[in-house]
């Protein structure tokens, strides 16, 4: 099993930049692929982006795409997300996750994941 511990967030201007961990324990980090999930009030589950076990591939929510940056480091159990040019639509509770086990690529649905963290909150003001 994995535990997943999300750390980074607050309160950002509009415009300015954060940058997301997720730190995980346990053994066999690299064996999973890893995703953000953001989720506003009022709003579903919405997917951020997902990198597959060794780096190799990322794959973005249009939303995101060009703005975020997934990344990991198998040596530290870590994901990260770094977020520029935030505007008030990505203020959310950001969450990391693990994919299940054989789960297809890219992974985008909730169901494709088998380990949650609690989520750090990310807030952007005007």
């Amino acid at each position: 099993q994995v535990q997943l511990v999300e750390s980074g967030g607050g309160l950002v201007q509009a415009g300015g930049s954060l940058r997301l961990s997720c730190a995980a324990s346990g053994r066999s980090f690299s064996t999973y692929a890893m995703g953000w999930f953001r989720q506003a009030p009022g709003k579903e589950r919405e997917f951020v982006a997902v990198i597959s076990r060794n780096g190799g591939m990322t794959y973005y929510a249009d939303s995101v795409k060009g703005r975020f940056t997934i990344s990991r480091d198998n040596a530290k159990k870590s994901v990260y997300l770094r977020m520029n040019s935030l505007n008030a639509e990505d203020t959310a509770v950001y969450v990391c996750a693990a994919a299940q086990y054989g789960s297809s690529w890219p992974a985008e649905r909730p169901y494709d994941y088998a380990y949650w963290g609690q989520g750090t909150q990310v807030t952007v003001s005007s």
